[in-house]
């Protein structure tokens, strides 16, 4: 469907997480047998070019022992008592529940699932500002009357990038507000189209018979003919996923994300200027909406023998529950924070379907980094949803240290791919970058679990990616426990299936065809039959005497 899509492309809130629209026509739609797991099918069986876990288990794992991988999901949260999640919760085996102590010492009281960086003694954070909106408050009484004959020459250089800065931030917000009176103005339209109609899901039928009162209606009627009743939706379908969810989406921005009034940090109670503080937050992993956390922990983890819903990639994963991210852009020091929280607490593999364009305090981000490296962990992050190249764009956080000390060695980023094996294979919404981003995953029409019971939907997203890959890096590491996380990321780029034929990508707002190898540094898709296969004879590269 996607008539709004460009608009949001680029933009925050979850759907620059990735959670974008219920996915129904960038291309033909999955048969509903496919469509639930099509992200674990094989190329070759089953004609869509999934990752082929079902194989591996059929073939490769049957019979085989697993050793239990704790997962952390930094996320917006996760709804702990979905059916096909709350049986792969970790739990917190020094915590006793509800008792209102630390009885682990560890500087979180009762954290028996996972721990909520942006929450506290008044409640939880849901909606924030974006980063450029909170870098510009800060700048603003220093700079914003300053000329240049007026500021050393030491802080020329950063008033020309603080002008840059107030300049994206009054197109965004000047952009935000149009789309939002544009889309308003149609909506009118469209609900009074129905009115007219009689019915509040029309079909083509009821289109062609009525008779539009004036240009408008007829433009509603020639959108919802050709890009919606065209592609096999509903109108009904429409207006849900699409036309009130982008007024809600570019609501929210005008009020919260642009909104320089806006600060809900009081909300946690912590010091926001020292980023070496660690005890704040609360206990509540699931937060005010666990939408996005619940779909990517689903596509790691859900119960696979239960026979309701979807089927994880991993068999004995335990969902770690981490929540830094709300709705708008996630703090630097909250996101330090989680990252050592899932490291000192046992978690081996760390998904985050996030990221911005902007960094506030990067040097507490890579420190954390740092840290997890010590402690054997591997980091798989979405690589975003801009359709960007990151070889000349920013998206944090990222691999590379500030401090010029080098990379995170642990660390997988994601591109999301499609499921046919043509042109479209490479997501039109995804990022990508020939050394910038490492792999590609499935990441359109992921069927997975959100809040409610047994409730289940489709996503698209580069935040949906990457949760295959830690997926299968957590599927790797429970059949071999020895192997450490540098050899679980070489194994995972060494036993990708390339694609050598071109691809459509968008650059400029054109179409341009590219070869697949141009997007990312493997050239292909990751593959969880021959990784496995690999991790069975791997061996590590022996280091050359001097």
């Amino acid at each position: 469907m996607r008539i709004f899509m460009d608009k949001y492309q680029g933009t925050r809130r979850s759907f620059r997480k990735g959670l974008l629209i219920l996915a129904i026509g960038a291309a033909p739609l999955l048969g509903m047998a496919q469509k639930a797991n099509w992200q674990n099918l094989d190329l070759q069986t089953d004609t869509v070019f999934g990752i082929s876990t079902e194989k591996a288990y059929q073939e490769l794992l049957k019979g085989k022992k697993s050793t239990p991988v704790i997962v952390a999901v930094i996320d917006g949260g996760v709804d702990t008592s979905h059916e096909d999640l709350r049986e792969v919760l970790w739990t917190n085996p020094k915590e006793k529940p509800g008792n209102g102590v630390d009885d682990d010492h560890n500087g979180h009281i009762d954290d028996m699932h996972g721990w909520n960086f942006i929450g506290g003694g008044k409640g939880n954070v849901q909606f924030e500002n974006l980063e450029l909106t909170r870098l510009l408050r800060a700048y603003k009484p220093k700079y914003d009357s300053l000329s240049n004959g007026l500021v050393s020459d030491r802080d020329t250089a950063f008033l020309g990038w603080y002008r840059g800065l107030k300049k994206s931030f009054d197109q965004a917000l000047g952009n935000a507000k149009a789309t939002l009176q544009g889309m308003n103005g149609f909506k009118r339209v469209f609900d009074s189209l129905l009115v007219h109609i009689g019915k509040d899901n029309p079909g083509q039928a009821d289109l062609d018979h009525y008779q539009p009162r004036d240009g408008m209606e007829e433009r509603v009627i020639k959108i919802l003919s050709e890009s919606v009743l065209g592609r096999g939706s509903s109108v009904a379908e429409f207006r849900s996923s699409e036309l009130d969810e982008g007024i809600k989406h570019f609501q929210h921005q005008v009020d919260y994300e642009y909104n320089m009034d806006y600060d809900p940090r009081y909300i946690v109670g912590d010091d926001y200027s020292d980023d070496r503080q660690t005890n704040y937050g609360n206990a509540d992993v699931t937060g005010p909406d666990a939408t996005h956390g619940t779909h990517v922990s689903g596509i790691i983890a859900a119960k696979r023998d239960n026979n309701i819903g979807i089927q994880g990639i991993a068999n004995d994963a335990m969902i770690m529950g981490v929540r830094v991210t709300p709705d708008g852009d996630e703090r630097d020091k909250d996101v330090a924070n989680g990252i050592r929280y899932a490291a000192e607490n046992g978690a081996r593999v760390i998904n985050m379907s996030f990221g911005k364009g902007y960094a506030w305090d990067k040097k507490a981000v890579d420190e954390a980094v740092k840290y997890a490296m010590s402690k054997d962990v591997l980091i798989v992050h979405a690589a975003g949803n801009e359709s960007s190249d990151l070889e000349s764009h920013d998206n944090f956080p990222n691999r590379r240290y500030a401090d010029s000390s080098g990379e995170a060695d642990a660390w997988i980023e994601v591109g999301a791919s499609g499921w046919i094996d043509d042109s479209t294979l490479a997501a039109s919404f995804s990022n990508y970058g020939k050394t910038r981003v490492d792999v590609f995953a499935p990441g359109e029409q992921i069927y997975s679990s959100v809040p409610g019971s047994r409730k289940y939907a489709s996503f698209d997203g580069t935040s949906m990616a990457s949760p295959v890959v830690a997926g299968l890096a957590t599927l790797i590491r429970e059949y071999y426990p020895k192997l450490t996380a540098v050899q679980v990321k070489e194994i995972i780029l060494k036993s990708v299936v390339p694609v050598t034929h071109n691809v459509l990508i968008t650059v400029d707002g054109e179409p341009r065809s590219v070869p697949f190898s141009s997007l990312c540094l493997t050239g292909g898709i990751v593959n969880a039959y021959q990784a496995l296969q690999l991790a069975a004879t791997y061996k590590p590269a022996k280091l050359k005497k001097h």
